[in-house]
């Protein structure tokens, strides 16, 4: 290894420092916004005692603590299932960063907002033991399962990388 070799290394270590350093930022940054939107729906709870706004013929804020995964599901009050999932999100948190580290191509965009995302009801889950959810989206009667910023942020991310690897996977598949 010559000294190129090393130089080359050190240039890119620095280039991966402020790559990462900036996804640590995105990520902050999603955090602290579901962080905000669940700490100002749990304030107005305390000054109402309930949180129940109509925001549109299609949206209310509804406060519901959910103990399951997003969306309400899996749902349990058994502390044994409860914790294994918190456990589980916990383990898969540890493997999206390892994939972040792995990829080096926009899919780390899609990596990050379910980093994000999950972190935040990570958090929950170990400070409260509980996720609060608050957004109410429906039409008419017909009322979807009662989520947050961040189930938002992971569903966006697992979207776009189920688009990414049905859709560009398969044309590169096809171009090869």
């Amino acid at each position: 290894m010559g000294v190129k070799d090393i130089l080359n290394n050190k240039i890119m270590s620095k280039k991966n420092y402020k790559k990462f350093f900036s996804y640590f930022i995105i990520i902050l940054f999603l955090f602290l916004i579901d962080r905000f939107s669940k700490l100002y729906i749990l304030n107005i709870t305390e000054t109402l005692s309930e949180v129940d706004i109509y925001v549109s013929s299609f949206l209310n804020f509804y406060l519901v603590w959910n103990t399951g995964i997003g969306f309400g599901l899996f749902s349990s009050d058994h502390n044994i299932i409860y914790n294994s999932i918190t456990i589980l999100i916990f383990i898969i948190n540890i493997i999206i960063v390892i994939m972040l580290f792995r990829n080096q191509n926009y899919k780390s965009y899609f990596l990050i907002l379910i980093l994000g995302g999950s972190t935040g009801n990570l958090f929950d889950r170990l400070y409260y033991s509980a996720v609060p959810d608050f957004i109410d989206f429906h039409i008419n009667n017909f009322h979807w399962f009662i989520f947050n910023l961040a189930d938002i942020y992971i569903s966006i991310g697992i979207i776009c990388l189920i688009i990414d690897e049905v859709f560009v996977k398969k044309k590169e598949h096809e171009e090869n």
